[in-house]
């Protein structure tokens, strides 16, 4: 039974829930072109080795499209009506572009002005992230800042995608 849905969705789910491979799984179902955007940077061999298995994985069938910082520009041009767009994850980008300095408002809000634009012009964008606003109030301000980005920016994405599911140990529940 086929889960994928056209136009843009939100995948949540806690570190290790499954939502990367149930992702995976419904632009398999897509029968579109298959384009991965990748948020993360190896900085370290365990990271090194996490990616290792998502490229593993999905095999050879992907395109691959990096980018750690400029997501609003790569989906602009990995955007089209033949492909279904996988962006893991949206909590790798936040940190991303917080260690990076830049103004984390303004990209997310960039980000989320340019998502009706890309649903009207027919793309297919599944967009993955770890829901963190479930745990306890982080003691660090800069933990604080991004469990306050994540949630700002999942609540905005939530209100304009077509689809939103939650994963929790591998099972996927539709929210919307």
């Amino acid at each position: 039974m086929t889960q994928f849905k056209a136009g843009a969705s939100l995948i949540l789910g806690g570190a290790r829930s499954g939502k990367s491979a149930f992702a995976e799984r419904l632009v398999d179902e897509s029968g579109l072109t298959k384009i991965y955007l990748a948020t993360s940077q190896a900085f370290d061999g365990e990271m090194e080795d996490r990616i290792s298995i998502h490229r593993e994985r999905r095999g050879s069938e992907w395109d691959l499209v990096e980018e750690p910082l400029a997501l609003v520009s790569a989906l602009e041009q990995a955007a089209s009506q033949n492909a279904c767009i996988l962006v893991d994850c949206l909590t790798l980008w936040l940190t991303n572009l917080i260690m990076a300095e830049r103004d984390v408002n303004a990209e997310c809000d960039a980000l989320c002005q340019a998502l009706p634009n890309f649903m009207n012009s027919g793309a297919n964008i599944l967009f993955v992230s770890n829901e963190v606003g479930q745990g306890i109030v982080p003691m660090e301000k800069m933990a604080r800042d991004f469990r306050d980005h994540a949630g700002r920016l999942h609540q905005n994405l939530a209100a304009t995608v077509h689809h939103v599911w939650f994963v929790t140990a591998g099972l996927p529940q539709k929210l919307k």
